[in-house]
């Protein structure tokens, strides 16, 4: 839960500078958003919460 709760924060940070910024418009943003809304709500949700899992078990591993 800790993981995937600084992952929404991370990009919804990075969304909001990329919107002031000039980068993507408000419009395209919204529909970015929802367009993750709802691919959570098909079946290849826990697929790509697996493969978000392995990378971030993966970078956690690497010892510095």
């Amino acid at each position: 839960m800790a993981i995937s709760l600084s992952v929404v924060l991370l990009l919804a940070i990075i969304l909001v500078v990329l919107i002031r910024g000039g980068s993507i418009k408000a419009g395209p943003a919204v529909v970015a958003i929802l367009f993750g809304f709802f691919l959570a709500s098909t079946g290849m949700a826990p697929s790509i919460q697996r493969f978000l899992d392995s990378i971030a078990q993966t970078i956690n591993s690497i010892s510095f």
